[in-house]
């Protein structure tokens, strides 16, 4: 969810009104469609120049540990450490020994980090490959490990951590667990569909995704978050049906087993660990 998403102060029936009048010039559409006309028309080229540029300095900062972050940042960063902790948990219930996971838009490393230092060391060795979109993001998540990696107390897994710039569609292989976490904003529904079956064709046994919900609340709040633009604002925010989601893991040959919503101020994430049928 973007800064400004959901800063609303309502005074009032009066303010409700004029917010309602100022949501119907809004045009969220157009704006994204300029912003992937100015990439050629390719969807990925978009996010990828994104998170390569204004982006990567903003969720870097988001995703860290600097004070130089707002009220609206900070709380999504709590949030989404939220959601990563439920995934780390989900994966503990059972020994990672041998277990090779795959985290596919791995961002700044906030799921693959921990995985490959605290969960290998509570539960064995897993092998955790790393990759996303942005170039930028990629190599610092892989800084971050080799820092982390390096505190006083880190018990170094044997294999370290890959982390790879490589966008979704061209991610290969095959791996016990394929996580997604918080990507999906960033793409319709119908590349959505084609990038679960994608990651199906990846996971040998469950995948972990999460999204931000599409209901009336949440959309109301993303149309009002898109009334104040910004440079280092994401490039989209698409809201998905979890109907929509879930029918696409079952046609990829997965079912829903469990489901997990992090919902704070500005940050709204549901989250799926789906096995293969």
């Amino acid at each position: 969810m973007d800064d400004g998403s959901a800063l609303l102060a309502v005074g009032g029936t009066a303010a409700v009104a004029a917010v309602s009048a100022a949501l119907l010039a809004a045009d969220p559409e157009k704006r994204r469609a300029v912003q992937t006309q100015e990439a050629g028309g390719n969807e990925l080229e978009a996010v990828a120049n994104y998170f390569n540029t204004q982006g990567f300095e903003r969720w870097n900062r988001i995703y860290g540990t600097t004070d130089n972050v707002n009220k609206v940042q900070l709380d999504i960063r709590e949030g989404h450490a939220v959601t990563v902790s439920k995934v780390l948990n989900w994966l503990g219930e059972a020994s990672l020994h041998g277990v090779t996971i795959a985290d596919i838009g791995c961002g700044t490393g906030s799921l693959a980090i921990p995985l490959a230092l605290k969960a290998s060391r509570a539960h064995g060795q897993a092998s955790v490959t790393a990759s996303d979109i942005s170039e930028a993001m990629a190599k610092e998540a892989e800084q971050r490990y080799k820092a982390a990696s390096s505190e006083p107390g880190a018990k170094k897994p044997r294999k370290a951590p890959t982390f790879q710039a490589q966008d979704l569609e061209s991610c290969s292989g095959c791996f016990d667990t394929v996580a997604c976490i918080d990507v999906m904003i960033h793409y319709p529904q119908d590349k959505v569909n084609g990038m679960i079956k994608h990651l199906a064709g990846l996971a040998d046994k469950r995948l972990i995704i999460s999204f931000a919900p599409k209901t009336f609340f949440y959309t109301w709040l993303q149309r009002v978050g898109n009334l104040f633009p910004g440079p280092s604002k994401a490039t989209r925010a698409y809201l998905h049906a979890e109907a929509d989601i879930e029918a696409a893991l079952a046609s990829a040959g997965f079912k829903v087993t469990r489901k997990e919503m992090t919902a704070t101020k500005f940050y709204f994430s549901r989250l799926f660990y789906a096995e293969r049928l």
